[in-house]
C-alpha cells in the first residue's frame, strides 16, 4: 500500500503538467559577442540611416510580445523557465547597447494559462504595442492565433516543434520537429543499439501531436525496413493506461516510442513494470521533465529509457552557445538551474535577435520589414540547436540532427548525451 500511495502522490504532483517541445554570430569562444551580423560601433552612416517605425518600435525602443503561462500548472515546469532564457539573453543584449548596439528590447509579457481562449484575449490586448511576438508557448495557442497572425501582418516564435510551422511564413520556427526526432532515433535503435528485426511500436497521445510521433516513426520504417508492429493510442487525460499498454505486451515490443507528456510518460513506464513488461522506452523530447528523476518510476529511465531532443549536453563548453548561456546566467541569473526549456528560451531569443539585427541592416523594423527578415536572416544559435535555413518558407529546411540522450542522476540536468544523428532517412523527409 506504501508504494501504491507514493505513485499516486507523484501524479497528482506532476498531473497537469503540459510540455511542448518542449520539447534555439560568429563563434566568440569567450562569450563576449552578442549575435550573428551584430556590430556595436556606430559608424557616420549608420547615424544617418533611418529606420522605418511601426507599431512596437518608436525609434528607440523595440518592444516584443511575449504569450506564455506564467501562473497555473504549465508554469513551473515550462513557462517560467523558458521565458527566463528569453529574459537573460535579452538582458545580454540590451547590456551591449540593444539590437544594432542603439535600439534596447522591452519584452510585453502576458500569462494565457496555457489557455487558447486566453491566448487569443492576451493576443488581442498586445499585438499593438509590439513588432512581433517572440514566444508563443505550446502548439494550441500557437494555432489559436495563427490567422489572427496572418491577417495582422505579425510575425511570431512558437515554442513547439510541431512540423506544420515550418512551411508558415509568419513563424519563426526554432530547432527540429517530432517527426525527425524519431526518424533518427529509429536509425538509432536498428542500427546503433541492435534493434534491427525486432518488434518496434509506437504509443501516442490523441491529437496532432500524437500524429506527428506516428508519422515519424512510420517514415522510419518505410525507409529502414521495418514495419511497426503495434500502434497504440490514449487521450491526454485517460487515469488507466493498462489496456494500450497490454496491446503493446501481447506485441511483444522490445523497442517503443513515447509521443507524450510527462503525467502519461510516468503511467507509461510505470503501467508497464505492473505488467511486467519492460521494453527498451524511446521518449520524444517533451515526455520529460527532471522531476522524473525523483519518481518511482526513475530506475525504469535509467535502465531502459532514451530521449530524442537536439543540442549539447548542459554544462558542455566545447560547446560556444553553452559556454555564452553560462557565463550569462554567472552574470544574470546565478541561481538557474540546470533546464532544457531555458535553453531553448535563450536560443529561441537569439534566433529573434538575429532576425531585428538583419530588419534593422535593411532599414525597416514594421511588421512588414520583419516578415522580410525572417526570410534573409542567417540564423546560428552557436550549436545550441542544428543549423535552420528559412529563407521563403516554401523552401525552409529545419535541422535533420536529433541529440539522443540517456538518463544520468549523476550529471547537470540528468540527462547524458549519447550521440548526435543526422540520418539518410532524416535528410530525405519532406515537409508539406
Amino acid at each position: 500500500m506504501t508504494k501504491k500511495r507514493a505513485w499516486f502522490r507523484l501524479l497528482a504532483v506532476l498531473f497537469g503538467i503540459v510540455l511542448i517541445a518542449g520539447a534555439c554570430g560568429g563563434r566568440d569562444d569567450d562569450g563576449d559577442d552578442v549575435g550573428a551580423g551584430d556590430d556595436t560601433g556606430d559608424t557616420a552612416d549608420d547615424e544617418k540611416k533611418e529606420v522605418t517605425s511601426g507599431p512596437g518600435f518608436d525609434g528607440t525602443t523595440i518592444k516584443l510580445g511575449v504569450l506564455t503561462p506564467l501562473s497555473g500548472p504549465v508554469a513551473a515546469p515550462i513557462g517560467l523557465p523558458l521565458t527566463a532564457g528569453g529574459d537573460v539573453y535579452w538582458e545580454r543584449v540590451n547590456a551591449a547597447g540593444g539590437v544594432a548596439g542603439k535600439y534596447k528590447v522591452e519584452i510585453v509579457k502576458e500569462d494565457n494559462l496555457y489557455d487558447t481562449a486566453q491566448t487569443k484575449q492576451k493576443y488581442t490586448k498586445i499585438k499593438d504595442e509590439v513588432v512581433m511576438f517572440s514566444q508563443i508557448l505550446g502548439t494550441p495557442p500557437t494555432q489559436t492565433v495563427l490567422q489572427d497572425l496572418k491577417a495582422d501582418g505579425l510575425a511570431a516564435s512558437p515554442a513547439s516543434l510541431d512540423g506544420e510551422w515550418v512551411r508558415e511564413p509568419n513563424l519563426l520556427p526554432v530547432g527540429s520537429t517530432y517527426q525527425l526526432q524519431f526518424v533518427n532515433a529509429a536509425e538509432y535503435l536498428v542500427k546503433d543499439a541492435g534493434f534491427k528485426g525486432k518488434p518496434i511500436c509506437i504509443i501516442a497521445e490523441e491529437g496532432a501531436y500524437g500524429d506527428a510521433g506516428i508519422e515519424g516513426v512510420a517514415y522510419a520504417g518505410k525507409e529502414l525496413d521495418f514495419d511497426v508492429a503495434v500502434t497504440a493510442r490514449f487521450k491526454a487525460a485517460d487515469q488507466d493506461l493498462t489496456a494500450p499498454l497490454q496491446q503493446l505486451k501481447n506485441g511483444n515490443c522490445a523497442a517503443v516510442f513515447v509521443t507524450a507528456t510527462p503525467t502519461p510518460t510516468a503511467k507509461i513506464l510505470g503501467t508497464g513494470a505492473q505488467l511486467g513488461f519492460s521494453p527498451q522506452w524511446v521518449g520524444q523530447s517533451p515526455s520529460w521533465v527532471n522531476a522524473l528523476i525523483a519518481s518511482p518510476v526513475a530506475p525504469i529511465l535509467e535502465k531502459s529509457f532514451l530521449l530524442a531532443g537536439e543540442g549539447p549536453q548542459w554544462g558542455d563548453e566545447s560547446v560556444p552557445g553553452m559556454k555564452q548561456l553560462l557565463d550569462d546566467i554567472k552574470k544574470y541569473k546565478p541561481d538557474q538551474q540546470p533546464d532544457g526549456y531555458f535553453v531553448f528560451g535563450y536560443a529561441q531569443a537569439m534566433a529573434v535577435h538575429q532576425v531585428l539585427e538583419t530588419a534593422v541592416e535593411n532599414g525597416d523594423l514594421s511588421r512588414e520589414g520583419i516578415l522580410k527578415a525572417i526570410e534573409e536572416a542567417e540564423v546560428d544559435s552557436k550549436g545550441l540547436y542544428g543549423e535552420y535555413e528559412y529563407g521563403k518558407a516554401s523552401t525552409r529546411n529545419p535541422s535533420r540532427t536529433t541529440a539522443i540522450f540517456k538518463v544520468n542522476k549523476a550529471v547537470p540536468g540528468n540527462l547524458e548525451k549519447v550521440k548526435d544523428i543526422t540520418s539518410t532517412a532524416a535528410k530525405s523527409f519532406k515537409f508539406e
